[in-house]
């Protein structure tokens, strides 16, 4: 069963403590060194698994190390479920879900079977419900994957005071969110594909006399394949506690339907509204036909959503501490356009919040759309721009208004950010001008979680736009109130609902470690096929690591520091007639041998770990800082010293 992860932990510990209260360690070790000393007088030269759990059990240590832990039976599901006590809270409900495999995958019918230790592509499974976030094991892809995985999802409602009660199915029928499933494929090099996402209304177990249910879901693929299945999952549902008393299928269907009812008025109310107001936006200039004015943009189901609806206010917690180190995160996810069979134009796809997280890729939309949501989480006056960049590119990136009028442009795919100051084409043409400092060429329209505003200037060229958007000359405002009615989370049952961030999983000293360790040997083999002898100094080593700080502080800060002590570092550890080079590079992944090989593509790295000379030492330091989402920013540093002999 997956846990959170602060359980998941917790529980480790706890298990962790008990085996060190009982010197479990020094048990399995003597009564290993006897049962070899009874074997070597009968002949046995190994010791397996099999006999050592066997040794254990006969000798009671086993039931004595499950005597304290307290396991209690819970009565989940038809299959049997342990379940430790301070997971399950009494006083609340919880609905157990449980996926049972998966069939009809039928991109992978000709997929053998995996080998005993070999690398495949996997399946993995990622959910959502209610500011919960869960994800199954990888499992290796095939037509019909063994994705079998149980996730308790807590159930409480949001109101004031609510919280504290156990909810009984009336309340529970008016929980509206879905549970949001999203199937991501890893290849063996690494490389992720977003396989489908899918909106489940769990409600249905609410009807079932027994608590629980067990039905098939087909899950459709995504962008131009959205209408095309995927692959089915079989799923199990079950209440814990049971309800005293279940609802009628008519009432659940009926409440579903007036759900649906209420939601396509509204959008049809919206679509009427946003058709007048493009053709009042039409009148005021013919030419405003070809601004980059986008209202509604297409998920990866193919639905169309208001572009309001993908911008939602999100607060990172204790995860991220300022917008700048926000800008950093969202950069270190990679840029990636929707994948498209054939040539043609640039398939557009925004994905939801959710798909872009697990998938850890997109395009600068999505970049946008979640860099632009963390900046309004901090308190910041945040907006999406839509616009085109050199070459008329589309592009989107965000801008920030100062309480002083300030602009700023942030650019999410690198995290880099502009000022805006425009230019005034009334000026006398001998008057001081600033000079463009941003790679945008065009802004169409800007738009946040409330807000749309279209630009109607003369002129959509950035260098000349003013950002005064009270200005209803410059800026032509859709009404809020019509967007509040199909943007808002509350008003609107269609919404995607909104994940919080996930903290990082991976221990980065652990993850330096054993890149480093990786890295050294890749050297030492290259320089052994140059018939070179590798020598290394860790004291130098050891001082790189200020360096590589220091340019992951500047990334983050825009401000750099350290570098005169690690200047003086280095040429106190550099002796007199030695020659020092380094070469730093940045990547946004852990895999050793991709990185090498692009290392070797600069002259400058080549020629460091390829160092030929009089008493060559060389030094190698790899720095991982892990970011939510397991997001990675990846520096590593070569250097070499050696006596320069002229």
């Amino acid at each position: 069963m997956s846990l959170p992860s602060e359980k998941a932990s917790e529980l480790k510990q706890r298990i962790h403590n008990h085996l060190l209260k009982m010197d479990i360690h020094g048990k399995i070790r003597e009564l290993i060194a006897e049962t070899l000393g009874e074997d070597q007088g009968s002949g046995h030269r190994s010791l397996s698994e099999a006999d050592v759990l066997r040794v254990l059990q006969r000798r009671g240590i086993i039931d004595d190390v499950m005597k304290d832990l307290h396991f209690t039976q819970a009565p989940l599901h038809h299959t049997d479920v342990v379940q430790v006590n301070t997971n399950v809270d009494p006083s609340r409900r919880y609905l157990h879900l449980q996926v049972l495999g998966g069939k009809a995958f039928l991109e992978h019918l000709q997929e053998p079977e995996p080998l005993p230790g070999q690398v495949c592509s996997t399946f993995k499974l990622y959910l959502h419900f209610h500011n919960q976030r869960f994800h199954s094991k990888p499992v290796p892809c095939a037509c019909e994957p063994d994705l079998r995985e149980g996730f308790l999802l807590e159930m409480h409602k949001d109101g004031l005071g609510d919280g504290s009660k156990m909810v009984d199915a009336t309340d529970m029928l008016s929980i509206c969110d879905p549970v949001h499933f999203v199937l991501i494929k890893t290849d063996t090099s690494g490389e992720t594909t977003l396989v489908s996402s899918y909106f489940l209304d769990w409600r249905i177990v609410l009807s079932s006399p027994s608590g629980k249910t067990c039905f098939a879901v087909e899950l459709m693929g995504v962008g131009s394949e959205c209408k095309v299945p995927a692959g089915v999952l079989t799923v199990s549902l079950e209440l814990y506690p049971p309800l005293s008393k279940h609802l009628n299928s008519d009432v659940i269907s009926t409440q579903q339907s007036l759900e649906r009812q209420r939601t396509a008025e509204k959008e049809r109310l919206f679509l009427v509204y946003a058709k007048q107001w493009w053709r009042e936006f039409l009148e005021i200039r013919p030419s405003h036909q070809s601004k980059l004015v986008k209202i509604f943009a297409q998920d990866e189901n193919g639905v169309n959503r208001p572009v309001c609806s993908y911008v939602r206010v999100l607060r990172a917690g204790r995860l991220l501490e300022s917008p700048r180190q926000a800008a950093r995160f969202v950069s270190l996810l990679a840029h990636q356009r929707p994948p498209v069979v054939g040539g043609g134009a640039k398939q557009e796809q925004w994905c939801t919040l959710l798909a872009f997280l697990c998938r850890g890729k997109g395009d600068c939309e999505d970049h946008a759309a979640l860099l632009c949501s963390l900046l309004l989480g901090f308190g910041l006056d945040a907006y999406m721009c839509v616009g085109t960049k050199a070459k008329g590119v589309s592009h989107a990136w965000v801008l920030t208004r100062g309480t002083d009028g300030t602009i700023t442009f942030w650019e999410s795919l690198t995290a880099h950010r502009y000022l805006h100051r425009a230019v005034d084409p009334d000026a006398p043409p001998l008057a001081l001008q600033p000079k463009p400092s941003s790679p945008y060429r065009t802004v169409g329209c800007v738009f946040n979680h409330q807000s749309f505003l279209a630009n109607c200037q003369p002129s959509d060229a950035v260098e000349l736009c003013v950002f005064d958007f009270q200005n209803p000359s410059r800026w032509k405002a859709m009404s809020e109130e019509a967007l509040k009615s199909v943007c808002a989370p509350a008003s609107n049952t269609s919404l995607p609902p909104l994940p919080p961030l996930c903290a990082p999983s991976v221990d980065p000293a652990a993850a330096s470690n054993q890149l480093e360790l990786e890295m050294r040997y890749l050297v030492s083999e290259h320089r052994k096929d140059l018939d070179l002898a590798t020598v290394w100094d860790d004291h130098l080593s050891y001082l790189l690591s200020s360096a590589l700080s220091a340019y992951e502080t500047e990334r983050c800060t825009g401000v750099s520091c350290g570098n005169e002590e690690f200047q003086d570092a280095v040429r106190r550890a550099v002796p007199d007639g030695h020659t020092f080079k380094g070469f730093p590079i940045h990547f946004l992944h852990r895999n050793a041998r991709r990185a090498f090989a692009t290392c070797l593509r600069s002259p400058f790295c080549e020629e460091i770990v390829s160092c030929r000379g009089d008493h060559v030492r060389l030094a190698v330091r790899v720095r991982v800082f892990v970011y939510p989402e397991n997001a990675f920013a990846v520096w590593l540093m070569f250097a070499c010293k050696y006596r320069s002999v002229l």
